[in-house]
């Protein structure tokens, strides 16, 4: 079907049984190893919903890393390097530089082997560090994003994943990571500037119960709050990576 494009302007998640999706293609399955526009998220809520001048758990170096004109930031922390479930929560900067929680916490899934600082395709690893999030897909139709948003029929995550959890679904609602792609097109460009080996199609998509191949994931419902939430105008980044090195 074509491509839709709405009003507005991440290997993927799991194990692919059949090569449909440009996440699909950087490797195989590997065994398991041992629009109208919806209102702002709710709130935060407890003392953390409070303005603080500095986004809670991030140290010096990631602090640095946000551009000066972002004014929201997703923060998704793992536990350790090794693990594959994480939180997050979205932030957003006032005129005063200050940061609040709009939404969140809420609970992720990363990688099947936890996180690197030097992603390859196959490593089974989410890669670290700050980068945008311009664009965004689906196989639904638009939750009412500010996003660009493609609907198509290519989302498709066939299979079952790593704990034998059905796929379908998953591709449902997609972010594309800016992390080796073109920002600005859709989720579903093939185009690579790292190379197909550093990885590809690292997205935000729909929870399947279970760690994915590179990709973060939410709740649906989670998904669509966010969708709603992000606004291009402020320059959305996400964050993310094991807590211990996020603080540094």
């Amino acid at each position: 079907m074509p491509v839709i494009k709405s009003a507005g302007s991440a290997l993927t998640a799991t194990v692919c049984t059949a090569l449909l999706l440009t996440g699909c293609t950087d490797a195989a399955p590997p065994a398991p190893a041992a629009g109208a526009k919806s209102p702002a998220p709710r709130p935060a809520s407890g003392p953390q919903a409070l303005p603080v001048r500095q986004i809670p758990g991030l140290g010096p170096d990631f602090r640095s890393r946000i551009p000066g004109g972002t004014r929201q930031a997703l923060v998704v922390a793992g536990r350790t390097a090794d693990t594959n479930t994480a939180q997050g929560v979205l932030y957003e900067r006032d005129a005063r530089g200050s940061w609040r929680p709009v939404a969140g916490p809420w609970p992720a899934h990363n990688a099947l082997r936890g996180w690197t600082n030097d992603h390859h395709a196959g490593d089974l690893r989410t890669p670290v560090g700050v980068f945008g999030l311009g664009d965004a897909g689906g196989r639904s139709p638009d939750p009412g994003t500010r996003l660009p948003y493609d609907q198509d029929e290519e989302f498709v995550a066939p299979g079952t994943g790593f704990l034998g959890e059905p796929l379908e679904g998953s591709f449902d609602y997609v972010i594309a990571i800016d992390y080796n792609r073109v920002p600005g097109t859709s989720p579903l460009d093939k185009e690579r500037p790292l190379g197909l080996e550093k990885g590809s199609g690292v997205w935000i998509h729909v929870d399947h119960e279970g760690p994915t191949q590179a990709c973060i994931s939410f709740q649906e419902d989670h998904m669509r709050r966010l969708l709603r939430a992000l606004d291009p105008a402020k320059q959305p980044v996400i964050v993310m990576g094991p807590a211990p090195q996020l603080r540094r």
